[in-house]
């Protein structure tokens, strides 16, 4: 996404500029100099992500250091809320509070300053493309700061999500633009992140107006009536079960569970590409490219479909003491490289592979639920 506004609040160069000192600040280590960084503003460089990268023993500290400065990176060079970097930070982030401490607090004034931003445009001017998802990860990026940090709904989370139900579609899901799977794939993805913005904002879904009470009950018809396109959707769809229960009846659930665990290689991982077949990925316009890489027939694991796996599992009631729990922690914990990302191939294009970040942040929530945080450093 890149819908530019006026960049990071005047705290940048307090407060970012601190936290790059306090994170050993002149970039994370590892991976292909020959290629442009992956993330690169002021003060941090992320070198680019490569599946070449060393695998080292695992080091919390360099995933949080890749974590946080890639996600301040972004915001203050490309000035949008992104799905797949600053806007998975505040989705997932906030949770990680009791073992990591609070999150960056520049990425919640940054969000607070791109809503107010949002909210003096026309309605119009945020319906097309990629505007409503982006106004979904917003919500639910602010949503769960309220749930973990401050324990409380704040006048800005709920007038994003006022904001949000503003975009809803006729058909009560929420436009997406199909062309950079997985996360700006779908108007089903979409959804789906706003049905957990909803669940999670404290105490929002039971103050409701009468409108916004007719508007989620015409995202829930959605999801009866709209076929997951993929079994990566149905996961995500036994994600939102976990805080919106209507969505799935039992039966669904266990069946979606079976089925990820249907994908969990022989190594313990989880890999993205076995969870939809090529043309069914956005519009299909990455076929071509997916059925010609190398690994087409037998794809590796990844960090983000492990870690995605791992987290949605454990919400859905699967014990961390689960033995195939257990070894998907167990291929996260011996598969970090060297920089503190683990190794996801993008869908899309090979030159910055973003989709390495979700990748990181998922693993270490999924960690996390699995009491496998704080792990030992050598």
């Amino acid at each position: 996404m890149f819908q530019h506004g006026s960049g990071l609040p005047g705290v940048w160069s307090q407060v970012v500029l601190f936290c790059l000192v306090a994170l050993a600040g002149t970039g994370v280590s590892g991976a292909d100099p020959e290629r442009p960084a992956q993330y690169r503003f002021e003060s941090i460089t992320i070198p680019a992500a490569s599946r070449d990268e060393p695998i080292r023993p695992f080091s919390l500290a360099n995933a949080v250091r890749y974590v946080d400065q890639g996600a301040l990176a972004w915001s203050g060079k490309q000035k949008c809320v992104s799905c797949h970097t600053n806007g998975t930070y505040l989705q997932i982030r906030p949770a990680l509070t009791p073992v990591l401490g609070k999150p960056q607090e520049a990425i919640r004034k940054f969000f607070v300053q791109q809503l107010t931003e949002m909210r003096a445009k026309p309605l119009s001017e945020l319906q097309g493309g990629i505007g409503p998802t982006q106004v979904a990860y917003l919500a639910a990026g602010l949503a769960e700061w309220d749930a973990h940090v401050s324990k409380q709904l704040s006048d800005e989370t709920r007038s994003a999500l006022d904001l949000m139900f503003q975009l809803q579609s006729k058909n009560g899901a929420w436009g997406n633009t199909r062309c950079w799977p997985p996360f700006e794939s779908s108007d089903y993805q979409a959804a789906t992140v706003a049905a957990m913005a909803i669940a999670t904002a404290p105490g929002y879904s039971k103050s409701l107006t009468a409108t916004h009470k007719k508007q989620l009950q015409s995202l829930l018809r959605y999801f009866k009536e709209t076929p997951p396109a993929h079994d990566y959707a149905r996961l995500l769809l036994l994600w939102v079960s976990a805080r919106l229960p209507d969505v799935m009846t039992a039966a669904e659930r266990a069946e979606t569970i079976q089925m990820i665990f249907k994908h969990q290689q022989p190594d313990g991982g989880w890999s993205m590409r076995t969870f939809a077949t090529p043309e069914t990925w956005g519009a299909g316009g990455r076929a071509g490219k997916l059925r010609a890489e190398l690994e087409f027939k037998d794809p590796p694991s990844d960090g983000h479909q492990t870690g995605l796996a791992l987290v949605v599992l454990r919400e859905a009631g699967i014990s961390a003491k689960d033995a195939r729990i257990q070894k998907g922690v167990g291929w996260l914990l011996s598969n970090q490289r060297q920089s503190g990302r683990w190794w996801t191939r993008s869908l899309n294009t090979d030159t910055y592979h973003f989709i390495t970040y979700s990748g990181t942040v998922y693993p270490l929530l999924a960690l996390h639920k699995c009491d496998a945080l704080p792990v030992k450093e050598e």
